[in-house]
C-alpha cells in the first residue's frame, strides 16, 4: 500500500484570522496565493516572512473538505524544525501517537489527573442524555437546540477521532463557546485541544458527565467527514458507536437523522443512506430519534421511508426545531452543511436542533 503525502515550501505573508488555538495566513506557494493553517501548540505561532513547509495533500487532490495547506514546519536553512515545547509536568497519555508530532496530554482518567479518583470505578451514564451526531455540522443546531429549551443545562461536547484531529480546527466549537451554547469540550482518542482529554470515545463521555459535570452530551467527529458511496466506508459510522457506547454506558441515546430534501444525490435525500445504515445495520440498542416538524408530506416521506426500511425499534419523537435555529440566528451563527446554508436545506438543519430539543426534555 502507497501513502502519498504532498509537501511545498511556502512564505507567510499575512495572518488574515485567529480563533482557537488557529491561525490563518496568506501564503504563496509556486507563485499562487492560498490559505495556510498554523497551529501554534503544534509548530509555534507564525511570523510574517517565514518560509515554512507546507502539507498540500488535500487541496492537491481537490477534496471538499480539504481546501487549505497546513504548516508542517519552518524550512529555513539552519532554523530549527520546530520550536521549543515546554512538555507538561504531568501527564503521560500520548496522542498522535507514532507520529513525527506525537504529543504529551493529561488525559483525565490517568493517575496524575485530579479527577482519577472521581473516574477510577465510574463507568456509567445513568439518564444522562448523548445527542450522537452524524456530521460535525450537526454540532451548533443540536446545542442551540438544548440551550433554546433549557438555558441552565450544562452541555458537553465529546470530539471523536473520526474527522479532523484537533479541535482548534472547528471553527464552529469556537463561536459556539464564545456564544455560550457549549460548556465544555473533551476530546477521545487521537483527537486533542479539548478542556479535557479522554482515552477513548466510552471514557470520554463518563469524563464529561463525570469530571465536567455535564447534564447533556453532544458526541461526533470533528469536521471533515469522508464518504466514499459504499456502505460503510464513510466517517458517519462513528454515529453508530457513539449510540452504542451510550447505550451500554446507560446513557439515553438520541441519534441526529441525516435530512435533506435539497441534496441531489439519491442516496442522501429524505433520510440519508449514511443515517439509515446507522439505525438498520450498525446500532445495536433501541434510541430515541427525533424527527423535525416538517410539511406533513415531507414528514409522510420520512416515515414511509422507515417503513420501507423495515427501522421500526426505535422511539420517534417529534419536536420543534425551529427555536435552536433562531438561538443561533440571535448569536449570528452561520449554519453550513455540505456547501448549503439554512435557507438550502432547512430539514438537515431543524432536524438536528430538534434532536436538541428532545434531549432537553
Amino acid at each position: 500500500m502507497s501513502v502519498t503525502l504532498v509537501a511545498r515550501r511556502g512564505v507567510l505573508e499575512e495572518r488574515v484570522a485567529e480563533y482557537g488555538g488557529v491561525e490563518v495566513w496568506r501564503s504563496t506557494v509556486d507563485g499562487r496565493e492560498i490559505e495556510a493553517i498554523v497551529y501554534p501548540e503544534l509548530v509555534g505561532a507564525g511570523q510574517a516572512g517565514d518560509i515554512v513547509l507546507l502539507n498540500t495533500t488535500a487541496v492537491e487532490l481537490e477534496l471538499g473538505s480539504g481546501g487549505q495547506h497546513f504548516v508542517i514546519a519552518r524550512a529555513e536553512l539552519g532554523a530549527p524544525l520546530l520550536p521549543e515545547r515546554v512538555l507538561r509536568e504531568e501527564g503521560h497519555i500520548i496522542k498522535l501517537r507514532y507520529t513525527p508530532l506525537q504529543m504529551r496530554v493529561l488525559a483525565a482518567e490517568e493517575e496524575a489527573s485530579p479527577y482519577h479518583d472521581a473516574l477510577r470505578a465510574a463507568d456509567r451514564l445513568p439518564g444522562t442524555p448523548v445527542v450522537c451526531l452524524g456530521l460535525h455540522s450537526q454540532l451548533a443546531p443540536a446545542a442551540a437546540g438544548i440551550k433554546a429549551a433549557r438555558p441552565e443545562l450544562r452541555v458537553a461536547y465529546v470530539m471523536t477521532d473520526s474527522g479532523a484531529l484537533p479541535l482548534a480546527y472547528s471553527r464552529q466549537v469556537d463561536v459556539l463557546r464564545k456564544a455560550g451554547l457549549l460548556d465544555l469540550t473533551v476530546t477521545a482518542g487521537q483527537a486533542f485541544g479539548g478542556d479535557l482529554e479522554a482515552v477513548n470515545l466510552y471514557s470520554g463521555l463518563v469524563v464529561a458527565a463525570v469530571a465536567g459535570k455535564a447534564d447533556m452530551i453532544v458526541a461526533g467527529q470533528g469536521p471533515g467527514n469522508v464518504g466514499t458511496d459504499t456502505m460503510l466506508g464513510f466517517g458517519g459510522v462513528e454515529q453508530a458507536m457513539a449510540l452504542n457506547a451510550a447505550a451500554a454506558l446507560e446513557g439515553i441515546p438520541i441519534a441526529v437523522p441525516r435530512i435533506s430534501f435539497a441534496d441531489p444525490r439519491d442516496r442522501h435525500r429524505g433520510i440519508s443512506h449514511h443515517t439509515i445504515t446507522v439505525l438498520k445495520r450498525l446500532a445495536l440498542a433501541e434510541m430515541v430519534l427525533p424527527f423535525p416538524t416538517l410539511a406533513p408530506e415531507q414528514t409522510d416521506a420520512l416515515l414511509a421511508q422507515l417503513r420501507r426500511e423495515e427501522i421500526t425499534r426505535h422511539t420517534l419523537r417529534a419536536a420543534d426545531g425551529q427555536p435552536g435555529i433562531e438561538l443561533c440566528r440571535r448569536h449570528g451563527i452561520a449554519l453550513r452543511s455540505m456547501g448549503r446554508s439554512f435557507d438550502d436545506d432547512p430539514c438537515f438543519f431543524l432536524a438536528a436542533a430538534a434532536a436538541g430539543h428532545v434531549a432537553a426534555g
